[in-house]
């Protein structure tokens, strides 16, 4: 792991924790589900392409699906 690929982990997880904060207290299953992946997928993904693209559609998919 590279100090891009760290850098881009803390920072779509960061977006991660105030998607779940938000669908949590507003009971939405969009943003709570894209959170929560958001937190959790750079711990899977080597590629700092694959993570930057994963990264801003799943940034983007709650603006997207408003349910």
């Amino acid at each position: 792991m590279n100090a891009t690929q760290l850098f881009l982990g803390v920072i779509f997880s960061s977006i991660g924790l105030g998607y779940f904060m938000y669908g949590k207290k507003q009971k939405m299953t969009i943003p709570l589900a894209c959170g929560l992946i958001l937190m959790i997928y750079p711990y899977f993904i080597e590629s700092t392409t694959l993570l930057s693209v994963i990264g801003v559609i799943l940034s983007l998919l709650p603006y997207f699906l408003r349910f």
